[in-house]
């Protein structure tokens, strides 16, 4: 049986007996170590579509389901409990990954990719997916499961959901070369799609309309495909009058984020990572 297979069959069996548990451990560590090498993903684009690989989020519910809680405190100043099943991920020089002393955490099953710069504090969770050359700054949150391209600039208190259940659900997507502003957020599932610009403070869910100012558009969620930013997209943090008699009667108007533009030359120049920090 495969380790796909195994995974499947440990996820759905409500109560493990000794041997079965012992076996399942080895197979969810089995998988952490192929997410941590990049050898599997969470979500995968197979003819221009992403799509979530269930298989590899059970196995993450599974270590959740089979560890227990364990003392991984540094010293009696610094105290850190969490399940034995999900250790801070071990890192050495050689892997090419910049990470600035002051507090950052990357658990285990999380891919960094070479060049990847993270910055304190920041955090990666098990399943993400980090490409190379990336930026994570201050204070930037990367869920569990979320995939981040090449070359993408995540700024200071910036957040990336993450999706680990539904099973199915694809967890949020920025693709490479994606440009995402301070203290923003993007959720549920949200694909942002490469070189796109995020604005500052701008809340992207799959609940929120975005307005595109320029090709007249409205994109939203279905039931079937998760809410997609267009490539190149320059979204800002917008409003919308409320056009029920109370909205204006009181002129009140609602948060949306609105695409103003598409990236060009001048949108580059005002988005480029200084390669001096690398």
């Amino acid at each position: 049986m495969g380790l796909e297979q195994d995974i499947e069959k440990y996820f759905s069996t409500a109560e493990l007996k000794p041997s079965e548990k012992n076996k399942a451990i080895s197979a969810f560590k089995e998988m952490v170590k192929l997410l941590n090498n990049g050898e599997v993903r969470s979500a995968e684009k197979t003819n221009g579509k992403w799509k979530a690989n269930s298989w590899v989020k059970k196995g993450i519910l599974l270590g959740f389901k089979l560890g227990k809680n364990k003392d991984m405190s540094i010293d009696r100043q610094l105290f850190f409990f969490d399940k034995d099943t999900l250790p801070v991920k071990s890192m050495k020089v050689n892997d090419g990954v910049r990470i600035v002393p002051g507090g950052s955490s990357i658990r285990s099953g999380a891919y960094i990719g070479k060049g990847v710069i993270c910055m304190p504090p920041m955090y990666i969770n098990i399943g993400a997916y980090i490409d190379d050359n990336s930026l994570i700054d201050s204070h930037a949150l990367v869920g569990s499961c979320a995939q981040l391209g090449k070359k993408i600039h995540l700024s200071a208190a910036a957040q990336i959901g993450g999706v680990l259940e539904p099973i199915n659900s694809v967890p949020v997507i920025i693709e490479d070369e994606v440009m995402i502003g301070g203290n923003s957020g993007i959720y549920e599932g949200t694909i942002v799609q490469k070189r796109a610009v995020i604005g500052a403070g701008c809340i992207i869910t799959g609940s929120t309309p975005v307005y595109d100012t320029v090709k007249g558009k409205i994109y939203r969620k279905s039931k079937e495909e998760p809410l997609v930013i267009p490539e190149g997209a320059v979204v800002v943090a917008g409003s919308r009058a409320l056009q029920n008699e109370y909205g204006l009667e009181k002129n009140l108007s609602v948060y949306t984020p609105v695409i103003i533009k598409y990236r060009d030359e001048k949108t580059d120049a005002a988005t480029a990572l200084e390669e001096s920090l690398r």
